[in-house]
């Protein structure tokens, strides 16, 4: 009987529509090579809910996330909706998804693909065989403590938000952590800023408790602005990293960088039972949509991450970072990742050119295992 994925796609705003279509293309001929099908559920989320149901997180979006095996998101908010009142903003929708769902883990690699060493900001040296793991917190936090807000105090506004955080949050996403640093490296390094921050003292506290029950898990700590100059000094480092929903926020952005580009960097936003929303870390980019300009990379290497991470089928995700590992042997570039200028041997193509590049490198495997 063939297997039937259903699989949620809230394309969102900006160069989400560019890029999410070419993901789906790319899963679904991927899925088909092990005789899977793949049922796609459109739905709206962020600006474009706004524009067309009133709100950032309509309810059936809602529904439709719920009725699927996983998510695949773009992209929300642009410039348009900016001057909205903050809880009518499109963040709110990614934000109501997260929560919703119960998305607390977020799981953001950084792996540099060989042919991209000349695209890093650092030099190539110092990020060869780059692979980090960067575990967040994502529903808890900063983002999400009350009181929140901006209030008037003695005759003048002052803006609020609360740092907060639970055990319970902090031991399931640090056992997430210890989990996925025990099948790699077994290298785990807490981020906080314990001397200053109570709510993260206690996390390094909840952190270090658990530590006894992983014994093939080096569990070490560091600072958030220490962690930040060492991912750009000596990167590799680090194998597995976790930290809170600001911090993640911020580093992971960072460790885009030492990739090439932030178009290169997918995301995985797990619940308990290992049903998960999956990204692109690059936002919806709205100073380049519509424009054939857009990096499909990091969306087609989420789904690559929903099929490792959701689905069960590892080999499909491996078959799909092969295609975008071969797309870029090829020298095949958006400009993102061009590295500074065309190059011998490397050609800057646009999204759509790059999203038939993977579903032909993707082809021409299949006929070579055929044969």
């Amino acid at each position: 009987m063939t297997r039937v994925i259903k699989v949620a796609a809230l394309a969102g705003d900006g160069i989400g529509p560019e890029v999410v279509p070419i993901a789906v293309a790319v899963l679904r001929t991927a899925l088909a090579e092990v005789g899977a099908a793949l049922e796609v559920q459109e739905a709206l989320v962020g600006g474009c809910a706004i524009d067309q149901a009133g709100e950032p997180l309509p309810e059936e979006t809602l529904a439709a996330c719920r009725a699927a095996d996983a998510v695949l998101l773009g992209a929300v908010g642009g410039p348009q909706w900016e001057d909205r009142p903050m809880d009518q903003r499109p963040e709110k929708g990614l934000l109501g998804l997260r929560s919703n769902l119960e998305l607390f883990a977020n799981l953001r690699p950084a792996l540099l693909f060989p042919p991209l060493a000349q695209a890093s900001s650092l030099k190539p040296e110092l990020v060869s065989g780059l692979d980090i793991l960067i575990v967040r917190e994502l529903t808890g936090g900063i983002y999400f403590g009350e009181p929140r807000g901006i209030f008037f105090e003695d005759n003048e506004r002052v803006g609020v938000n609360t740092y907060k955080y639970a055990e319970h949050e902090i031991e399931r996403i640090a056992r997430v952590a210890f989990d996925l640093a025990a099948k790699r490296q077994g290298r785990l390094c807490s981020v906080d800023k314990a001397n200053v921050l109570e709510a993260t003292d206690l996390w390094r506290e909840v952190v270090s408790g658990l530590a006894d029950e992983y014994p093939q898990v080096a569990l070490s700590h560091m600072y958030v602005d220490n962690a930040g100059m060492q991912l750009v000094r000596a990167p590799k480092q680090f194998d597995v990293m976790v930290t809170g929903n600001m911090f993640g926020d911020i580093l992971s952005d960072v460790a885009a960088m030492l990739t090439g580009s932030l178009g290169m960097l997918p995301s995985a936003s797990l619940a308990a039972d290992g049903f998960g929303l999956y990204e692109p870390v690059h936002g919806s980019a709205p100073d380049i949509a519509g424009q054939d300009a857009a990096n499909p990379l990091a969306t087609v290497l989420s789904a690559a991450m929903m099929c490792r991470y959701s689905l069960d089928l590892p080999a499909v995700a491996a078959r799909i970072e092969e295609a975008v590992d071969g797309v870029l042997r090829r020298g095949l570039r958006t400009a993102d990742i061009l590295g500074g200028g065309e190059q011998d041997g490397m050609e800057q193509i646009g999204t759509k050119a790059m999203g038939e590049a993977l579903l032909a490198e993707i082809e021409s495997g299949a006929e070579g295992a055929g044969s």
